[in-house]
């Protein structure tokens, strides 16, 4: 939709802003694909959606990436970020708003935010010593680091031991509101690993934090002492707030706050859980602030079951996945063959088998094969039927008619395997009904009726998966609608829920009967193995 009309029902979604300390990785693609398709059912539904996605610029790692390869830190990132946006361009993103933490507005709404939690008696000076991950951007306890003091993330990276003034945040303050929030509202960390990962932490007492460095010329200045700058997380957080603002509005919070706010879902890597679960909501509340719906916290992907990495040569190329096999390819098997919030692991045989069977085979030679009957018995139209020639104890129809209903509920819960597998059901039982009826034995013996009933079925059946698979494979199920006789583009996302409204097209039954049929062609190339597709 277009963001400058609101219309009622908001839905606002964000990805994390992702690190510019270098190119994106398949890991990044992996939420924003996942955001993209609640974004895209959330618009089916025909609500006022509003996608976030973007990049968090500033710091002393992106000072010191930019120094090292004779670039300025601003140069860098618009490098960087350019390569976000062209990369989300070729897994048919379709994101609303794309913040960077360098944009001139986010300065300002940085600012206020920082104002009011000072004048909330919730910011001071204070002094921090330690040893500090530069990757990370964050001062680590002894019990967090390996040998040799090298970071337990960041492996090859020894921290540095630094004594310097900052300015904290008084995050202990929070520790009871926190602890009643998370038991108040025990949907606001999921999945359940990981809130049970934050009651741990926060069980062992909260410290204050430090929101702020010395000596750092690559950031937002602390209002009123210069010297100092705004460390990454009261920067960083905010641009998810900066996001919201209209293009052409002053950049105050009240402007940011009136529209999309509060956030319904941050979906987040489990590596940056803490503050988006811990921090954020107390910042919030120090702000005064209402609270985002849920904190959700993806998994880590694997690759032939080994972590990535440029050490190992296993590194997953995003630009080559996706130039090789197509987004919707890409798109599908992340969200069904990985649950979302747990681990998973691309492989590639593994990869292409699942693509093949489910979409090439499954769903594509279903309708390919019942479109050229329709062609040949039914005159290339929809067969027209009574209202009872399709019995209640049709398999399909049986199937199809709560399927709408189990599939939101997949998709509410961020359960895209599940909707996945619930959609794949109605098309085998598809692939065994035709099977098993066999009319094109039934044509021959003249019962014509039977045919135009279980083609008429099995056709309004591919049509149900296709369009629940929509916020997937947007581009698969365009072709496959497309070929039912309808003129519906399901990336032109602004019109999508007037074109096949939710309320008639995710329930069984729509398809309309005497609607000219395009012509049968295959909607899903198989794939073939080359090359591996690492960097």
């Amino acid at each position: 939709m277009n963001s400058q009309s609101i219309a009622s029902n908001p839905f606002t979604i964000t990805t994390p802003l992702y690190y510019v300390n270098g190119l994106p990785h398949v890991g990044s693609a992996y939420p924003t694909i996942a955001a993209d398709a609640i974004a895209r059912f959330r618009r089916l539904q025909g609500k006022s959606v509003l996608m976030i996605t973007g990049t968090d610029e500033h710091g002393q790692n992106i000072q010191r990436t930019a120094e090292s390869q004779g670039l300025q830190p601003q140069e860098h990132c618009d490098q960087i970020a350019a390569s976000f946006k062209a990369l989300w361009q070729q897994y048919n993103i379709q994101y609303d708003r794309f913040i960077r933490t360098t944009d001139p507005r986010h300065e300002a709404i940085v600012n206020e935010f920082f104002q009011r939690v000072w004048d909330h008696g919730d910011i001071y000076l204070g002094r921090q010593q330690g040893w500090y991950c530069l990757s990370c951007e964050e001062f680590k306890e002894e019990r967090d680091l390996l040998d040799d003091h090298r970071c337990s993330i960041h492996t090859n990276r020894v921290a540095e031991w630094r004594n310097e003034e900052n300015y904290f945040f008084r995050l202990s303050k929070y520790q009871s509101q926190l602890e009643a929030l998370y038991a108040e509202q025990p949907d606001f960390i999921q999945p359940e690993a990981r809130r049970n990962e934050v009651l741990s932490f926060v069980s062992q007492g909260l410290q204050d934090f430090s929101i702020s460095r010395v000596n750092l010329d690559w950031g937002i200045r602390v209002p009123n002492d210069p010297k100092h700058t705004i460390y990454v997380w009261f920067d960083a957080l905010l641009g998810y707030v900066t996001a919201l603002l209209e293009p052409d509005e002053e950049p105050t919070l009240e402007n940011a706050l009136k529209r999309w706010y509060p956030i319904d879902t941050h979906l987040i890597g489990k590596d940056i859980l803490r503050f988006h679960a811990v921090y954020w909501p107390a910042m919030l509340l120090s702000a005064g602030l209402p609270l985002p719906g849920r904190i959700f916290g993806h998994g880590h992907l694997t690759k032939d079951g080994q972590k990535m990495g440029k050490t190992l040569g296993n590194v997953l190329d995003p630009v080559a996945l996706v130039d090789r096999y197509g987004s919707d390819a890409v798109r599908y098997y992340f969200l069904k063959e990985i649950e979302f919030g747990r681990d998973g692991d691309f492989n590639e045989t593994r990869f292409i088998n699942t693509l093949n069977a489910d979409l090439a085979n499954d769903l594509g030679n279903l309708l390919n094969r019942t479109l050229r009957m329709a062609y040949k018995y039914c005159s290339a139209i929809v067969p027209e039927l009574s209202p009872d020639a399709i019995q209640a104890e049709n398999t399909l129809m049986a199937i199809g008619v709560g399927l709408g209903d189990r599939v939101t509920q997949a998709y509410d819960a961020l359960a895209f395997s599940e909707a996945c597998e619930a959609i794949l059901s109605l098309v085998k039982a598809g692939n065994k009904y035709i099977d098993d009826q066999a009319p094109w034995s039934l044509h021959k013996q003249g019962q014509q009726q039977a045919v135009e009933q279980i083609l008429y079925t099995v056709l309004e059946s591919v049509r149900l998966a296709a369009y629940l698979l929509a916020p997937i494979t947007p581009q698969l199920s365009t072709a496959v609608y497309q070929q039912l006789g309808f003129s519906v583009n399901f990336n032109e996302h602004t019109l999508i829920h007037i074109a096949a409204p939710f309320a008639t097209h995710a329930g069984w039954g729509t398809l309309p009967p005497k609607q000219a049929l395009g012509e049968p062609q295959p909607v899903f190339q198989r794939l073939e193995v080359l090359e591996a597709v690492s960097s």
